[in-house]
């Protein structure tokens, strides 16, 4: 669907962009988009790394010693 799109349809396209947000709003919108952009770059790269770091003894969850269930 994507492949078919010519160099009038993008424009047409940007032409709605343009009415619905108007000229004053575009430039703030990209500023937002590119923002949102490097937060979630920044958040995958940490997410990747946290992956690769090693589960530390203290952080793995233990089991009661006992076999009856403990009450809240």
């Amino acid at each position: 669907m994507i492949g078919n799109l010519t160099g009038l349809h993008l424009i047409v396209i940007l032409a709605v962009i343009l009415l619905i947000f108007g000229a004053a709003k575009l430039p703030a919108l990209a500023k937002s988009v590119g923002q949102s952009a490097k937060i979630l770059k920044t958040e995958m790269k940490s997410v990747a790394h946290d992956d690769d770091a090693p589960v530390a003894a203290s952080e793995v969850p233990r089991a009661a010693s006992s076999g009856t269930p403990t009450k809240l």
